[in-house]
């Protein structure tokens, strides 16, 4: 089958994706969807796209199949829907929508309509992920798994000169834990679950947005936590923690490099016991294996995927962090 992807958004991760999907020989990128021309224009010629609409409702009727939403969160919901509605298939970017109740809302329009709806995050496809998942029983009974992810922003500095900045702005329904925090959170619970408790810390910039945060999720017999910021640098690995050793992940959302380190003896540490680096070749991009595995849920019809559960968890755990440190998104009409 060819796939007609609609693309809505024009912004660098969306050139990303389309890159991505130049190299699936069933994606065919047929159309973009951006409120400018001019700016939809130089994204069509960028990525070979061959229409350009600024009306969103001429765009789902072009002759699409389906839509890839990188639009802001704030407008996911909406979006989702109305191409839902319109018996599209929706590859929808992370965070899938602002509130648990948006996304159960998408879920069940995809349900109703038997459509797929996934979202667009990347360390759920990633097959790093499935071997990190494969080698925990080598780290016997696993006490705490701790998640990083810091990234400096690049739009930072211009927050600080005085720039009101789309990427900073919490009326947007911006905050660290949405833009990067997710990747900690969602992985977490793709690995472990649904935690028993939550415990979140956030500080916050001078207009009120979240720059950086904490979670702690406590399972049963065990401790995770992720940790992420806009205004800082990550300079450790993630770490999952068992009792026969540890696995180190480079990157929470690509990982690149994944070490395991065994424990020799009762009482010998790391250090001393032995190191092993498992088999894994990183993907140039690895976008491709959400795009892949988009078409194969497709094809099956697998309207109720496993992937829903944790988009669903997950931003129920972000709602949680969000109530414990009032982080309020004003335009997100939230009771």
């Amino acid at each position: 089958m060819n796939l007609n992807i609609g693309i809505i958004g024009t912004n660098f991760i969306s050139s990303d994706f389309c890159e991505a999907a130049a190299s699936v020989s069933e994606a065919e990128l047929y159309a973009v969807y951006s409120r400018k021309q001019e700016t939809g224009d130089r994204f069509a010629k960028k990525h070979g796209i061959p229409r350009v609409y600024t009306d969103y409702d001429a765009f789902l009727d072009s002759g699409l199949n389906a839509v890839y939403v990188a639009s802001p969160n704030f407008v996911h919901c909406e979006q989702t829907l109305k191409a839902l509605r319109r018996g599209k298939h929706v590859l929808c970017e992370k965070v899938m929508a602002v509130n648990d109740t948006q996304v159960q809302s998408m879920i069940n329009c995809a349900r109703e309509n038997g459509l797929i709806l996934l979202e667009a995050m990347r360390p759920d496809f990633d097959p790093a992920y499935d071997l990190i998942e494969q080698t925990l029983p080598r780290l016997g009974r696993l006490s705490r798994a701790t998640f990083e992810f810091c990234q400096y922003s690049s739009r930072y500095d211009r927050f600080l000169s005085g720039e009101t900045v789309n990427a900073f702005n919490p009326e947007l329904c911006n905050a660290a834990v949405m833009d990067i925090g997710v990747y900690c959170i969602h992985s977490l619970v793709r690995l472990f679950g649904m935690p028993e408790q939550i415990k979140a810390f956030s500080t916050k910039l001078s207009n009120g947005f979240e720059g950086s945060g904490t979670v702690l999720m406590q399972y049963d017999g065990m401790t995770a936590e992720a940790i992420y910021s806009k205004t800082a640098v990550s300079v450790t690995p993630s770490v999952i923690q068992g009792e026969k050793g540890s696995l180190l992940i480079d990157y929470v959302s690509r990982p690149e490099t994944l070490e395991l380190r065994l424990r020799k003896g009762s009482r010998d540490p790391l250090s001393g016991g032995s190191t092993e680096m498992l088999p894994y070749t990183p993907a140039d991009n690895n976008m491709i294996y959400e795009i892949r595995e988009f078409i194969r849920l497709i094809k099956n019809k697998e309207v109720n995927h496993k992937y829903l559960q944790y988009s669903l968890d997950t931003i129920r755990i972000i709602d949680e962090v969000r109530r414990q440190n009032g982080i309020v998104f004003p335009g997100a009409n939230e009771k």
